[in-house]
C-alpha cells in the first residue's frame, strides 16, 4: 500500500515544478498584455475607433488569439493536476483557485479581442474581405491545409469559426454547452482562396449572386460551408409560385429563376435526356405494390426536376429530392413546384437521423460506373444507416462498363439485402459495351 502511494506520488509533479509550469505559462501573457495596453503598433490587425472625438489608434498582432487559446488550453491541464494533487494536499487550495482566477481573466480578455475584432467600426460600410496574409514566410505546406491554422485570410472567416461562448460565461446551454463552435467541411482548407472570395462580402448588404461558387466549393469537399451575415439575393421581379394543388405539374414562371449563372436561360435545359432500353425500370406502382401502404416518406437521390416526388406526393408520399444545379437550376424548380430540395454532393453525408426513412431512390448519374469502390461503399452504408428496417432502397438505371458490373454488384450484395427486384441488361445507346443494372432491395432487421 506504502509503495503504491509513493508510485502515485512519484507521477504527480511537485508543487514547485508546479510554480515552474505557472512561470512559464504566465510569462507570454503579460508580453500579450503589455503589447495590448500599450498600443506598441504591431504588423497584424489594425483597428481604429473613436471615442469622446478623439481617433485612438490600436494595433493588434493576429497572433494574439492564437497564443491566448493555446495558454487556455495549457492553464486547463494545469488546473487539473493541481486539482487531483489538492485532493491529498489542501495546502495547494490556495494556489489553485489563484490560477483559476488567471485562466477566468485570460477568457475575458478573449472575450475583449472578439469584440475587436468583430466589431471593427468602419464608417458604418462594414466590409468582410481578404485582410493581410496571415501566413507567415516560412509556413509549411501541412499548416496551409489545416482548419486550425493559418490557411485562411478572410477576417470574416475567422471570426465565423472562433469558439461563440455563451452570453452568460461559464453556464452551459440546452445542448450542455458552454461555447458552440461552428463547423466548416475539412475540404475548406485546400480551397482556401476560394472559401476567401466566398466570404467576401458587405455585412448586412446582399450576398452576392454567388450560389456557382458555392456549389463549387461543396462538390470539392468544402461541406458544411460556412455561414453568412448578408442578404440571399432574389429574382427582381419575383411572382407568387402557383398553389399547391396546380404547382405540381404547373411550369414555373421564367421570373422566378435567376439565370444569370447558367448556360440556358429558359426550361428547355430541364429536359432531361432518356437513354434507352427501358426494359431496365421498374414501375412506381410496381415497387409500391411491394409494401403497400407502408411508404410514407424518402429520397431521391437523383439530379431531376423533381417530376418523381410529385408523383409520389399525389399518393400521398413524401420525397425530399437531393440534388445539385448542374447547368440548370433543378433546385429553384423544386421548389417552385411544392416540394423539398436538399443541396447535397455525392461527398455528403445525409442530414437524417438514423432509420428515419422507408425508401430510398438512385436512379442514373449521381453514381455510375465513374464511381470509386471505396467511395460507393461509404454511400451504401450511409443510406443503410437512415433506412428503416425493411426499408427500400430502389437502384434505378445504375450503368458502367460490362467488365466493371460485377464489381459493383458485389457492393450492393454485401450489404445483406433481400432481392425484391433485380434486373441487369444491354445499354443500347452506345457502343453495346456497357450495362444497366436495376434493383429493389429490402434491408434487413440487424442488432
Amino acid at each position: 500500500m506504502q509503495e503504491q502511494s509513493t508510485s502515485k506520488q512519484s507521477k504527480m509533479p511537485s508543487r514547485r515544478a508546479l510554480h515552474m509550469m505557472l512561470c512559464f505559462l504566465l510569462f507570454p501573457t503579460l508580453i500579450t498584455l503589455i503589447i495590448y495596453n500599450s498600443h506598441i503598433t504591431y504588423s497584424g490587425f489594425f483597428f481604429s475607433s473613436t471615442a469622446n472625438n478623439s481617433h485612438v489608434q490600436i494595433v493588434l498582432p493576429h497572433s494574439i488569439h492564437n497564443q491566448i487559446s493555446h495558454l487556455q488550453s495549457q492553464l486547463g491541464a494545469l488546473l487539473d493536476h493541481l486539482h487531483i494533487e489538492s485532493s491529498e494536499s489542501k495546502s495547494l487550495t490556495k494556489f489553485s483557485d489563484q490560477v483559476l482566477s488567471i485562466a477566468i481573466s485570460l477568457d475575458k480578455l478573449a472575450d475583449c479581442l472578439s469584440g475587436f475584432l468583430s466589431n471593427a467600426p468602419d464608417g458604418g460600410n462594414e466590409m468582410s474581405r481578404v485582410d493581410e496574409d496571415l501566413s507567415g514566410p516560412e509556413q509549411s505546406e501541412a499548416e496551409e491545409g489545416s482548419l486550425h491554422g493559418k490557411a485562411f485570410n478572410s477576417a470574416e472567416l475567422i471570426n465565423y469559426i472562433s469558439p461563440k461562448s455563451n452570453r452568460f460565461r461559464g453556464k452551459k446551454n440546452f445542448l450542455g454547452l458552454e461555447a458552440v463552435n461552428p463547423s466548416i467541411g475539412q475540404g475548406c482548407a485546400p480551397m482556401a482562396f476560394i472559401v476567401d472570395r466566398f466570404m467576401t462580402y458587405k455585412i448586412d448588404g446582399m450576398c452576392p449572386n454567388d450560389w456557382d461558387l458555392a456549389q463549387k466549393l461543396i462538390l470539392g469537399g468544402c461541406d458544411p460551408l460556412p455561414r453568412r451575415r448578408c442578404f440571399s439575393m432574389a429574382p427582381p421581379h419575383y411572382t407568387t409560385p402557383a398553389n399547391l394543388n396546380s404547382s405540381l405539374w404547373t411550369q414555373p414562371s421564367d421570373a422566378n429563376i435567376l439565370w444569370n449563372n447558367y448556360k440556358c436561360k429558359n426550361y428547355n435545359c430541364l429536359e432531361n435526356p432518356r437513354n434507352e432500353s427501358a426494359s431496365a425500370e421498374f414501375t412506381i406502382d410496381e415497387v409500391l405494390r411491394l409494401r403497400p401502404g407502408e411508404i410514407r416518406i424518402g429520397l431521391d437521390f437523383t439530379p431531376t426536376t423533381g417530376t418523381f416526388a410529385a408523383i409520389m406526393r399525389e399518393k400521398n408520399i413524401t420525397i425530399a429530392s437531393a440534388t445539385l444545379n448542374l447547368g440548370a437550376p433543378f433546385s429553384e424548380v423544386i421548389a417552385l413546384r411544392g416540394l423539398l430540395p436538399l443541396h447535397v454532393s455525392v461527398g455528403s453525408r445525409l442530414p437524417f437521423f438514423d432509420n428515419a426513412l422507408d425508401i430510398i431512390v438512385h436512379s442514373t448519374l449521381f453514381l455510375d460506373g465513374w464511381i470509386s469502390l471505396e467511395l460507393l461503399q461509404f454511400v451504401l452504408f450511409d443510406w443503410d444507416r437512415v433506412l428503416w428496417p425493411k426499408g427500400l432502397l430502389w437502384v434505378h438505371r445504375f450503368f458502367c462498363k460490362k467488365e466493371d458490373m460485377r464489381l459493383y454488384l458485389d457492393e450492393f450484395t454485401r450489404l445483406g439485402y433481400r432481392e425484391l427486384l433485380w434486373r441487369v441488361v444491354p445499354k443500347t445507346d452506345k457502343l453495346d459495351d456497357e450495362l444497366f443494372f436495376s434493383a429493389v432491395l429490402e434491408k434487413p432487421i440487424r442488432g
